[in-house]
């Protein structure tokens, strides 16, 4: 009897086995046959391993890391459906479009299609002729939709843009934060949550709002060595844009603004240069903003100018610049628009151009906000981008300390890196700057007190006897740029502020009194020259050969 109890337990194991060995050789198989791919990244076997084995997990990869492979993998080895939440119909049809000339049975649910077309996907996916289905947040809990669920009982659920989840998010959506409900009706679905930039409190925050259960949590390195991060001051910002563009040498790129309006007005200014240029923002029809993504994808068009709209749908993997022409509200919608460049690997950069008067304008933007937790959160990441503009070491170092991330060395690849800043005894420029503010009534901005520095021959100037002042041309054989560099500085210092409510007018404060009698030191930074062409180093930078994410 005892013989008869063993073998059947030796079968079994030996069966157990034989079902691990041969998942394992299906995933290898996988990898290679249906996506072209000799090797895992790290990270992905351990995230594709947990969930075969039907563990939740949390994955944190950055743009470009290879985190879609990480649950369309699982859903080909397994039968059954795999639904995939993606907040953007866009995204939705790229990555469906991607996977369908792999031969892998993807579809997407949205509102752009007929209604007959929805009712055909909806009977594939009955069916079983879905192996994955594309599906923004709302939909899926729609009631009828839920009620299909559960008579299809998917194996898994793929949660991209997972941050959006949490109210700690850099980009939270309520519709987003319903989807642990999904657990009522499916209490033993996997799930896998998936972003690029997550601190410890949205990671926190993800887990408990979907009810999950020792999640594998998994946080890649958010290091892209092989994109450059370079801020110029702005000055004259459209000339500098168009001389840094014109610099690419026809190479792909795109261009964040702020507001509709901007991304128009580039957009004119740039095809007006022989520039082939496209806008992509909320206000264009739909139909017009995915002719612009396809023709970028297809290398028709150069340059795309958007606002925030156009980005998560972006799987072009040879952009090779991203421009922040405004600075934006916090370094997580940062970094995870600089990502959209360099995802082959090669040489790319990361550009902003700089005004601390775009600061100003998010603050005053921020404080006319109901007080309360969410605008705490706000003000803390504004805070921490504000950081990362103004510094003046390696901004790698300051960009990954923000994700918890703490690098050993300067990267040696950034413009702070390849072109340090120079100080010098500023002194007599910061009082003959402060006197030119006191003079004029401290009722005026940065513009007109350097006119006033450089001696310019100007008629609001002369109507104001300001020419009559001792301090009109003192600084003449300085730049503009110069001058708006050192106002810029003293503002920093807090030896001047500017009064938004007065048209940006600079005013002097206490700390002002010792510089202008001059019984303080005072270093100022020298002003860098700016490259608007791709850095000399940019050759030597690492470029990882097996950067092959394509469909994240």
């Amino acid at each position: 009897m005892l013989h008869d109890f063993i073998q059947p337990c030796k079968n079994r194991n030996r069966a157990i086995i034989s079902i691990v060995h041969n998942k394992a050789s299906l995933v290898q198989k996988v990898l290679r046959d249906t996506f072209g791919y000799q090797q895992f990244r790290t990270g992905q076997k351990i995230i594709i391993d947990a969930a075969l084995n039907g563990r939740d997990s949390i994955v944190v990869m950055p743009s470009g890391g290879g985190k879609s492979l990480c649950y369309q993998i699982p859903a080909l080895v397994q039968d059954g459906l795999t639904l995939v939440v993606s907040p953007l119909i866009s995204l939705m049809k790229d990555q469906v479009d991607q996977l369908l000339t792999n031969n892998i049975a993807a579809r997407c649910l949205n509102s752009y299609m007929s209604r007959d077309q929805q009712q055909q996907v909806m009977e594939d996916c009955r069916d079983g002729r879905v192996k994955l289905l594309y599906i923004a947040p709302e939909r899926l809990m729609m009631a009828n939709f839920l009620a299909n669920l559960v008579h299809w009982q998917p194996k898994m659920l793929a949660i991209d843009e997972a941050h959006c989840i949490s109210q700690w998010g850099h980009d939270f959506r309520p519709e987003y934060g319903a989807l642990g409900q999904l657990r009522q009706f499916l209490p033993q679905l996997p799930v896998m949550a998936l972003t690029a930039t997550a601190d410890e409190t949205t990671r926190a925050d993800i887990i408990h709002m979907l009810h999950m259960q020792d999640p594998l949590i998994h946080i890649s390195s958010f290091d892209r060595p092989n994109i450059c991060y370079t801020l110029v001051e702005k000055f004259k910002p459209i000339k500098q844009l168009l001389r840094y563009v014109q610099g690419q040498r026809g190479n792909s790129g795109i261009i964040y603004c702020n507001s509709r309006i901007k991304v128009e007005d580039i957009t004119l200014r740039l095809q007006s240069s022989g520039l082939i240029v496209g806008a992509y923002h909320a206000g264009i029809d739909g139909r017009q903003r995915a002719r612009v993504q396809e023709s970028f994808h297809r290398d028709e068009i150069q340059i795309v100018v958007a606002t925030v709209a156009f980005g998560m749908g972006i799987n072009k993997r040879n952009v090779r610049f991203v421009v922040h022409y405004n600075i934006p509200r916090n370094i997580e919608s940062y970094y995870q628009e600089t990502g959209r460049a360099g995802r082959d690997g090669l040489p790319a950069e990361a550009m902003m151009f700089y005004d601390p008067a775009d600061m100003a304008w998010l603050r005053k933007y921020l404080e006319e906000k109901a007080p309360g937790p969410l605008q705490d959160i706000e003000r803390y990441k504004l805070n921490a981008m504000e950081e990362f503009a103004e510094t003046q070491t390696c901004r790698r170092l300051v960009l990954f300390k923000y994700f918890g991330e703490v690098l050993q060395q300067p990267c040696g690849h950034c413009d702070i890196c390849l072109n340090p800043p120079r100080c010098y005894d500023g002194l007599g420029e910061a009082q003959k700057a402060l006197s030119s503010i006191y003079l004029v009534g401290q009722r005026f901005g940065i513009g007109y007190i350097v006119e006033v520095l450089r001696g310019t021959k100007n008629r609001i100037i002369q109507d104001r006897g300001h020419d009559k002042l001792r301090v009109y041309g003192i600084g003449r054989e300085q730049s503009y740029e110069h001058w708006v560099s050192v106002l810029r500085q003293l503002i920093q210092l807090g030896l001047v502020t500017q009064n938004i409510a007065k048209h940006s007018a600079l005013q002097l404060t206490e700390a002002a009194r010792p510089v202008l009698r001059g019984k303080l030191p005072l270093m100022l930074v020298a002003l860098r020259p700016i490259n608007t062409k791709q850095s000399k180093n940019s050759s030597a930078l690492k470029i990882d050969s097996t950067n092959y994410d394509r469909n994240c």
